[in-house]
């Protein structure tokens, strides 16, 4: 029954299209702002979610908010938690997406409290889009999602040249990278780099990370690692 819910949620929160098509699409133009959420939700909250559908989301919608596809998260690799979904959204602009994050609250006023009681994990970053930009993640490959924190901005840009080269040459695709993101405060999920990669299979990846594990890095403070599908 959960599972079943999820997938009604991760659908709602996603454009209709979700599960019909092996791979997901996205555009984005310059100025536009890109969400990734990561999501886990209670047991049998059902009610909770149709109040939060009636309420939260049409505020979202009146400031330009857009569902995109969305994942499931099938395996923790590195990391203390494994959320349930990955939740891509569009907003306009930066504007308008720290304008819900303003306002949200005048107009439902108990907001926060329906995301606590309906969400058991909800970490939030957002990125406005420098530049116009398009990405497809296919789930006939094998997608892993990174989240990384680095010591100092220095050793994590020389660390990151090195470990996309390393990947690209075992055969691993850069999907999306992500930098200069912005968390709401209780919602702090803001990583130095948040990058997908495409491996032909898992098979792939388990010999890239034996052989360059991310734990084994010293410009690294923290690493959240998770395979999308």
């Amino acid at each position: 029954m959960r599972k079943l819910f999820i997938k009604s949620l991760l659908l709602f929160l996603s454009v209709s299209a979700l599960g019909q098509s092996k791979t997901k699409s996205f555009d984005f133009k310059k100025g536009e702002v890109l969400d990734v959420l990561l999501i886990s939700t209670f047991p049998n909250v059902g009610t909770l979610f149709e109040k939060y559908k009636k309420t939260a989301f049409p505020v979202a919608f009146k400031y330009t908010y857009q569902p995109q596809p969305g994942f499931a998260i099938k395996k923790l690799v590195l990391g203390n938690h494994l959320p349930v979904s990955l939740v891509i959204g569009k907003w306009k602009s930066k504007k308008k997406r720290e304008g819900f994050l303003d306002n949200i609250v005048s107009e439902v006023p108990d907001f926060h409290e329906q995301r606590k009681a309906l969400f058991s994990y909800f970490e939030l970053t957002y990125y406005e889009m420098p530049k116009d930009i398009s990405f497809s993640v296919n789930s006939d490959r094998y997608n892993v999602a990174s989240a990384l924190w680095g010591k100092d901005k220095t050793s994590l840009t020389k660390f990151y040249n090195q470990w996309e080269n390393k990947i690209k040459k075992h055969g691993g695709k850069l999907i999306i990278k992500l930098t200069n993101g912005k968390s709401p405060m209780g919602y702090y999920y803001n990583a130095d780099v948040f990058c997908i990669i495409e491996w032909n299979s898992k098979e792939a990846f388990d010999v890239f990370i034996k052989k360059h594990p991310l734990s084994s890095y010293k410009a690294l403070k923290n690493v959240h690692q998770f395979v999308i599908k």
